[in-house]
């Protein structure tokens, strides 16, 4: 009805979408917030919504196509991350989380599993 041919919301998202803006009219209307034309109007807002959605959706995809192949793989490269060129300690709740030994931890440890000597 609306004619969208960029967004294309589902059959659950419709419902939720026309359903969805009428009972909130409706209630609006019961609680005596707004008059009762809002309940065909909301509707209708959220459709012209949805439309102006599909409309700069449409804009934006004509727009991306125009971009030269060389401009969008430039901009790929440089939004890539780059994985193992700096080694960032990481925090957990404000600690900082280092492999550094503390001045607590003894200079030889047993290894994992062996039994521990109580002093």
């Amino acid at each position: 009805m609306l004619g969208l041919r960029f967004v294309n919301p589902g059959g659950v998202l419709c419902f939720v979408f026309f359903e969805g803006a009428v009972a909130l009219a409706v209630l609006l209307a019961l609680a005596e917030l707004v008059n009762w034309w809002t309940v065909p109007v909301l509707p209708l807002a959220v459709a012209v919504m949805v439309k102006l959605n599909d409309v700069v959706a449409e804009r934006v995809i004509h727009s991306a196509a125009l971009v030269p192949e060389q401009e969008r793989d430039r901009f790929r490269r440089q939004v890539e991350p780059v994985i193992g060129r700096a080694r960032v300690p990481s925090t957990r709740a404000g600690v900082l989380i280092t492999t550094a030994r503390g001045p607590w931890e003894p200079v030889d440890p047993a290894p994992p599993g062996a039994p521990r000597r109580h002093r």
